[in-house]
């Protein structure tokens, strides 16, 4: 019997396991595929997050971009270097997910991936996961298998708020001197952008929508930008994916369990940024587990509120924000980016030195009269 089972090694359940261990709770996390596994994704990283964890990331993070470039229809280019204590991570989530969980397993988390859990029974006191290899038993469940897990349907949250969002991504390996600039296109895709990041070996190639609208063509628009950089998107690696974007406070617990990372829905409906938002989630539902073993009986109600009031209340900002710049990004750019003061505090805001809450109701305001006009 095991204090917890997590169901899902990203962020989250990395997040969760590691500092559960620490406390000296018995861990048993289990992940469908064998570690390490590729995951699709841009690999920006909050430096922030290095404030939850007592151990040094550098062997994770493959480069970190100091600068950020933002373009329209691949011109009229903003670009400002960095003001904030540390660059922004660049990371590969096959390394950075893996490395996290290693960090769980030498504090005393068990790891069994390559186990795909087939259902789950709750029986009186604890939760009975059932698994291709057998059935294993745990006080407390946080599933936390992404945005198209089974956890939380099987866990009863039929009706999750959230907004579900897609994005393409390429892997492109390249010799070519890539440098440490982070690259945003704000014209070429519809209620979106699309994004480089820079990697020691290539850059990860990308673009995704995130307030909805008709279907566009992905492949053709990331081939075009690829073009940018010199590369031929067409001969990597594509890899489609949903985001399971914040759309407002919600429950995030039921009987001796908690959602965590995407199966919670707590991707920035603004950036899609997903890394620091799973980690964030995943260290209040380790702390919330740890207080329901000692036998807090509001811990788990407490964990849903943890993260509608510090995370959610940000997330509304950031989706007013989102509906306003996306629908009509044109004038977004115009009187939003192109300020000299924009890409400062869009490099703050991903470094985790500023929250939505202190600069979107001025942003609002400048966006807003735009379009009555």
């Amino acid at each position: 019997m095991y204090d917890c089972i997590i169901v899902g090694a990203g962020p989250a359940g990395g997040t969760s396991a590691y500092h559960l261990a620490k406390k000296g709770r018995s861990v048993l996390v289990l992940e469908k595929e064998s570690l390490p596994r590729y995951k699709p994704c841009g690999g920006g990283v909050s430096p922030v997050i290095a404030e939850w964890f007592d151990f040094d990331f550098s062997p994770a993070i493959s480069i970190k971009a100091d600068t950020i470039r933002c373009t329209w229809k691949m011109g009229d280019p903003v670009e400002a270097e960095l003001q904030t204590p540390e660059p922004v991570w660049m990371v590969r989530r096959e390394v950075f997910d893996h490395f996290l969980i290693q960090q769980a397993q030498k504090q005393g988390a068990e790891l069994r991936d390559n186990t795909e859990v087939t259902g789950i029974d709750f029986k009186t006191d604890h939760w009975q996961v059932n698994t291709a290899n057998g059935p294993v038993a745990g006080r407390y469940l946080i599933a936390a298998d992404g945005a198209r897990g089974p956890m939380a349907k099987w866990l009863g949250f039929k009706e999750r708020k959230r907004r579900l969002a897609g994005a393409l991504e390429a892997e492109a390996q390249t010799n070519v001197e890539n440098g440490n600039i982070a690259h945003f296109e704000f014209g070429m895709v519809k209620n979106g952008y699309l994004w480089s990041f820079p990697k020691a070996d290539g850059y990860s190639i990308g673009v995704g929508t995130f307030i909805g609208g008709e279907p566009q063509d992905f492949r053709s628009i990331l081939s075009e930008y690829g073009g940018l950089f010199g590369l031929d998107v067409k001969t990597c690696k594509q890899y489609g994916h949903a985001l399971c974007l914040w759309n407002g406070n919600q429950k995030l617990h039921t009987q001796n369990a908690v959602l965590a990372g995407e199966a919670a829905c707590v991707v920035d409906p603004f950036t899609a940024e997903g890394i620091r938002p799973s980690i964030f989630s995943g260290l209040v539902a380790a702390g919330a587990i740890d207080k329901a073993l000692a036998g807090d009986k509001n811990a788990l109600e407490d964990y849903s509120e943890a993260i509608n009031e510090q995370w959610g209340s940000d997330m509304a900002w950031a989706q007013k924000l989102a509906g306003a710049f996306y629908r009509f990004p044109g004038i977004g750019y115009k009187v939003g980016v192109r300020r000299p003061s924009a890409v400062q505090i869009m490099g703050k805001i991903l470094c985790g030195q500023l929250r939505y809450g202190d600069v979107a109701g001025r942003a609002l305001k400048r966006l807003v009269p735009g379009f009555g006009g």
